[in-house]
């Protein structure tokens, strides 16, 4: 097995020949004018370099434009803008208009895809989609049946589709694409249905299928190279994801990849994480559950992954790892290094070279975390790089069925998949976060094709003994470990940021306010009620030489289930309903673009 490995290994590097990022990704995340990916750029910043909005003037932006999606549901993710035009997507059915911005937002055209509804109930936490990507006059639509489609960005004509993976076993997609070199990269949803998680890279020309990556599995489908892929600095070992299941449970072992991608084009790596071990009943699935909770960094024309490193083995509280990889170039210890930070579920952020994957720095993000003490960051050490588990808050106590309580973070993390932001000005990290904790029920479920595969009652409430809120924005400095400060917020941030020049960090609310914030001083400057409960992502584009701000309201998401489903009980949602009870006294289903500017 490892020598049929290794060279197919060395053929799949012969065949990818030279690596080059995408050109007109690159060209165009080069020009802050315009925005192609959800990310902002491929390092995954989410900073721009407009500052004719700054914060001496944010405190006098108006409304400039609006925009119905005619979608009751979350809506995630934010608008992309080339040139005149301007990309809006919805949650399902995933209708994608074309915008002319130089006719008052006319549709130019619309893409409303025909998908079976019976995908909403496989769907887990909404019906979300985290946006569109743009490269090579393509607009990349992966849709909540799993269908890839590459539509003429002109015309809005299909160039080309093609299928990830099957709802009927549960496989659903809630992402968004990364186009890297000639490929499209692509993940997968549904750990809550016990799917095998795995990563996908089409042709961007044809769709065809490249190479596809598992989660968990031997080594062939894990496309690992035993003696070449490390964890924390050592070979990872022959079909080193086996030895941690017991039996075939690895089959249906979660490890979906519904979060955010990042690339570096010098080192040709993608970077991702992956989610949760399915069943959340831990005494199910003994072993460390690999490579479940883990961040990735796979060669984008092969696959195969370098190095990887598992933040929470034996996952027992749904911590998925799939947040963001944001990638810098800052100087540590006296040296410049190419880093990688990550704000897990967990409630730690993690700062990691991202060449080698050595971990550099594991601290709480929220002062609440209590499930560890901390992570072990001696490289001698037989527990290098693992958590330490305080034993009352495991929810694997003496066997099944045991109520565990005041754990924190709750199982939507401290932070989910809502993406920070970075400013290469002041060297932090402007991070939404949820103040929430939980108690945790086990219980003993049975696996059957397409349907839940939870094993867990949950109970969500806001952090007790703090601020009484749901949630925190703040700065991170990645190198310390420390938080430069925090602003309490009644409930969950359940918005992206954005960094922008003018020294101003934008930032919604799931009651639906857009706010503006110093980013040195974290001093709000700005803030305005939209439609709708927030959790898009803020967005920045330029055009006839105005700068604009951009964001989607339309409560959801998880936090915003009970709200967007209809649901009262307050254990659905997976505990979701109940702990954001309080949410409807503040906002109501909508599906609006709010365009933001400057008085002329």
């Amino acid at each position: 097995m490892k020598k049929l490995l290794v060279s197919g290994v060395a053929a799949l590097a012969m065949c990818a020949g030279m690596a080059s990022a995408n050109q007109s990704v690159l060209t165009n995340t080069k020009n802050p004018s315009v925005q192609v990916l959800q990310t902002g750029d491929y390092a995954n910043t989410r900073y721009s370099k407009l500052n004719q909005i700054n914060r001496h003037n944010v405190k006098n932006l108006q409304v400039a434009w609006t925009f119905s999606t005619g979608v009751l549901r979350g809506h995630e993710g934010s608008p992309l803008v080339i040139n005149d035009t301007m990309y809006v997507h919805t949650p399902f059915p995933n209708i994608v208009y074309a915008l002319d911005l130089n006719n008052d937002g006319a549709i130019k055209w619309k893409y409303e895809p025909k998908q079976d509804p019976d995908v909403i109930p496989v769907m887990c936490c909404d019906t979300v989609n985290r946006g569109l990507a743009f490269a090579d006059g393509k607009i990349f639509l992966h849709q909540a049946d799993t269908t890839l489609v590459a539509l003429n960005a002109d015309s809005g004509e299909v160039e080309w589709s093609v299928v990830n993976g099957d709802p009927s076993i549960g496989e659903t997609n809630t992402a968004t694409v990364l186009p890297v070199n000639d490929k499209v990269i692509v993940g997968i949803s549904g750990g809550e249905f016990g799917i095998q998680g795995h990563v996908t890279a089409y042709d961007i020309s044809s769709g065809e299928k490249v190479w596809r990556a598992y989660s968990q599995g031997p080594d062939d489908m894990l496309l690992f190279d035993p003696e070449k892929t490390t964890s924390l600095g050592k070979p990872v070992g022959e079909n080193s994801s086996l030895d941690t299941w017991e039996g075939d449970q690895w089959k249906i072992g979660g490890g979906a990849t519904w979060g955010w991608y990042s690339y570096d084009p010098d080192l040709n790596l993608v970077y991702y994480g992956s989610g949760n071990p399915s069943t959340w009943n831990p005494a199910q699935r003994p072993g460390d559950n690999r490579w479940s909770m883990t961040i990735f960094a796979r060669d984008a024309d092969t696959g195969v992954a370098k190095w990887v490193y598992q933040m929470t083995p034996h996952d027992e509280w749904d911590y998925d790892g799939i947040n963001e990889m944001i990638l810098t170039d800052q100087e540590i210890d006296g040296k410049e290094r190419k880093l990688l930070t990550h704000f897990d579920r967990n409630g730690l952020g993690y700062t990691l070279d991202r060449e080698t994957g050595e971990l550099l720095v594991a601290e709480k993000y929220d002062p609440v975390v209590n499930w560890t003490t901390g992570v072990d960051m001696d490289p001698d050490s037989d527990t290098y790089g693992r958590p330490a588990v305080v034993a009352e808050m495991s929810t694997e106590q003496n066997g099944e069925d045991v109520n565990s309580v005041g754990i924190c973070p709750a199982a939507l993390g401290s932070k989910d998949q809502q993406p920070a932001a970075y400013s290469p000005r002041t060297e932090l990290f402007y991070v939404p976060t949820n103040h929430v904790c939980m108690d945790y029920e086990p219980f003993r479920v049975s696996y059957t094709a397409g349907q839940p595969y939870v094993g867990a009652t949950l109970a969500m409430y806001p952090a007790p003994n703090s601020h009484g809120g749901m949630g925190n924005f703040i700065a991170w400095d990645n190198i310390k470990g420390e938080i430069v400060w925090s602003l309490p917020e009644k409930f969950s941030v359940w918005s992206g940021a954005l960094a922008t020049a003018g020294d101003v960090v934008f930032y919604g609310t799931l009651e639906g306010y857009l706010k503006a914030v110093d980013a040195r001083s974290g001093q709000e400057l700005y803030k305005f009620k939209t439609p709708s409960g927030i959790i898009g992502n803020v967005m920045t584009y330029s055009h006839g030489g105005k700068q604009y701000i951009g964001i989607l309201s339309g409560v959801g998401g998880w936090a915003g289930i009970g709200l967007a489903a209809g649901l009262v009980n307050p254990n659905d949602g997976l505990g979701a309903v109940g702990g954001y009870a309080a949410l409807s006294n503040y906002t109501a289903l909508g599906g609006q673009l709010t365009v933001f500017a400057l008085p002329n």
